[in-house]
C-alpha cells in the first residue's frame, strides 16, 4: 500500500508568540518550526501501514523552501521520499486552494506512475485550525473520506484497491469504519506515539529524493484580515504565611474553592 501524507510547516509556539508588523501573521523570526501533532501521528500510521503491506510512504507539503526540513524530518523516522510544492507565502492559500494543489499533484504523480492508495492528512493545522483540507481534498479527488481517526489497519489492496479498518473516538465511544481504497483519512492525535529519528534515519533523510513543484496562484485567497493576541490577564500572589502559621489560612482557601468541606 503506497501512502501519501500531507503535512504543514508550522511555528513551534512553545515560547511566547508575537505578531508581525502588519498584524496579519505570527512573527516567526525567533521561533523554530515543526509539524502539528496530528500530522506526526499521521506519519507514524503511514509508516506502520506501509511496513505491514510492503508499501511506501511519501510526504507532501505546500510551503516555503525551508519546509523541506519538515519533509526530511518525516523521512528520518521512516518515510521514503517527499514532495515540496514551493510557495513563498503559503498563508494566501485558503483550504480550497490547498486541496486543489494537492489533488493536482496526486494526479500528476499518477501520470508519472506513482499511485497513492491512501492519502492521510492531519485533522487540522496547528496554526489555523481549519479542519477543511482533508474533506475538500476528498471532494476534489472524488474519494471517500473519514475524519477524527486515530488508528488504521490494512485489509489488503495496493494499486488503488483494497480497504482499511479505521478507528476514532466519537460522541458515544470508539467508532470503527471499513473504508474502500483509494481514500482520504484525516488523523487525530492520540492513537499512536510518533517515533524518534535514529542516526541512520537522519543520514538517510539528508539524501532522500524530494520532488519539487511551483505552487500556482491561489484561486480563492485567504479570508484572514488580521490576528489579535488575547489580553494578558494580571496575576497576583498572596502569601498565606510561613511554616505552621500558614496552615489555618490554607484550610480557609481550600474550603473556599471547594476542595474540602468545613
Amino acid at each position: 500500500m503506497n501512502i501519501l501524507v500531507c503535512i504543514k510547516r508550522v511555528p513551534d509556539i512553545a515560547g511566547s508568540v508575537t505578531l508581525d508588523d502588519a498584524g496579519a501573521g505570527i512573527d516567526e523570526s525567533g521561533l523554530g518550526h515543526t509539524m502539528s501533532s496530528h500530522e506526526e501521528c499521521a506519519v507514524e500510521l503511514a509508516i506502520q501501514t506501509a511496513a505491514a503491506t510492503g508499501g511506501t510512504v511519501t510526504v507532501l507539503t505546500l510551503g516555503p523552501a525551508e519546509a523541506v526540513e519538515q519533509l526530511r524530518a518525516a523521512v528520518a523516522v521512516g518515510a521514503n521520499d517527499g514532495i515540496l510544492v514551493e510557495a513563498a507565502d503559503p498563508s494566501v492559500f485558503a483550504p480550497e486552494d490547498i486541496a486543489q494543489v494537492i489533488g493536482d499533484v496526486i494526479r500528476d504523480r499518477a501520470e508519472a506512475g506513482q499511485i497513492f492508495d491512501l492519502v492521510l492528512t492531519g485533522d487540522d493545522a496547528a496554526d489555523t485550525g481549519d479542519f477543511q483540507v482533508g474533506i475538500r481534498l476528498a471532494y476534489d479527488l472524488e474519494y471517500p473520506v473519514l475524519t477524527n481517526i486515530q488508528t488504521i489497519s490494512a485489509s489488503g489492496g495496493g494499486g488503488g484497491s483494497g480497504a482499511i479498518e479505521a478507528r476514532g473516538i466519537g460522541p458515544a465511544g470508539t467508532e470503527i469504519f471499513s473504508l474502500d481504497l483509494p481514500a482520504v483519512v484525516a488523523v487525530h492525535e492520540g492513537g499512536v506515539d510518533p517515533r524518534y529519528p535514529s542516526i541512520t534515519g537522519r543520514m538517510k533523510a539528508k539524501k532522500a529524493s524530494i520532488v519539487e513543484y511551483d505552487a500556482p496562484e491561489p484561486g480563492t485567497g485567504s479570508p484572514r484580515i488580521r490576528l489579535e493576541l488575547p489580553e494578558v490577564k494580571a496575576s497576583s500572589v498572596t502569601i498565606l504565611g510561613e511554616g505552621p502559621e500558614a496552615a489555618p489560612a490554607l484550610v480557609d482557601v481550600l474550603e473556599e474553592i471547594g476542595v474540602i468541606r468545613p
